[in-house]
């Protein structure tokens, strides 16, 4: 299995991988990370008998946080496999595989973090976990595919309150809006999602496919949807409002281990 940036592949058995983020020192969405998950998924998709992959974090305060913002000029121009940029091609190709994809979070999932985790098939929580979409805030918009899941999954009112308020929603009221499928003690969170992962790992493949493939026709955004939000949301860095809010956050401490970070939709809502 090769070396990765900032995430590791534990193969559990041909069936069942996880996939382990550690970004230290706050699991940062990083610009390497953008070119490695596309290789990832045409890893997942060349493992013939590959059932489940569960995702999960090596750092409990941070599942997977925002982009680094610090390093927007480094942003990977390049193209996947799909025609379309590397954010876009892990998505709509992860939804898409025959393989079910599953988050397992504890901590802080925020920004494209966040919109990683909504093209994954199933999401459970603990109890210490923190859910936002913080790009209103900093003067953007989600543009890695948050407005285009969001909406599917909680609604247009939610959808709308949940990007518009760039707060940080507790697990607990993920659950209730529908952001996850359940939200659990921190203590059961391990085994509820390695008994579901085991679970469906032990089915046929052809089955698993068959009910992804149906069930995704009437639930996933197409990628030119998503590509409408990632140019704006890419433009946006040039707005006067983005730049003063960026230097301001990074000021602050944004992109840095912190009180700033720990409670990144308290910080977003004062003055600025």
């Amino acid at each position: 299995m090769e070396q990765w940036t900032h995430f590791s592949v534990v193969v559990e058995n041909e069936c069942l991988w996880r996939v382990v983020f550690d970004s230290p020192p706050i699991n940062l969405v990083t610009p390497e990370m953008l070119v490695e998950l596309p290789e990832l998924i045409d890893q997942m998709n060349a493992a013939s008998e590959l059932r489940v992959v569960v995702f999960e974090s090596a750092n409990p305060d941070y599942f997977l946080n925002h982009y680094d913002t610090s390093r927007v000029a480094e942003t990977p121009k390049g193209l996947g496999v799909t025609g379309y940029p590397l954010t876009i091609d892990t998505s709509t190709r992860l939804s898409r595989l025959p393989v079910v994809s599953i988050a397992k979070i504890r901590g802080r999932v925020r920004g494209i973090g966040s919109e990683f985790t909504q093209a994954m098939d199933m999401r459970f929580a603990s109890e210490r976990a923190l859910f936002g979409q913080p790009e209103t805030a900093s003067g953007n918009l989600p543009g890695g595919g948050g407005l285009e899941h969001l909406p599917r999954l909680m609604g247009r009112a939610r959808a709308l309150e949940v990007a518009l308020s760039s707060d940080d929603y507790p697990g607990e009221l993920a659950e209730r809006y529908g952001w996850v499928n359940r939200t659990v003690d921190d203590e059961d969170l391990d085994a509820l999602v390695d008994t579901l992962a085991r679970r469906i790992a032990s089915y046929d493949k052809e089955s698993i496919a068959a009910v992804k493939q149906q069930i995704n026709r009437y639930t996933l955004p197409s990628p030119e949807d998503m590509m409408s939000s990632l140019q704006i949301y890419l433009n946006s860095f040039e707005w006067p409002g983005s730049k003063r809010r960026l230097a301001a956050a990074q000021a602050a401490g944004r992109n840095q281990p912190g009180d700033y970070e720990m409670r990144l939709g308290y910080h977003l809502g004062r003055p600025v």
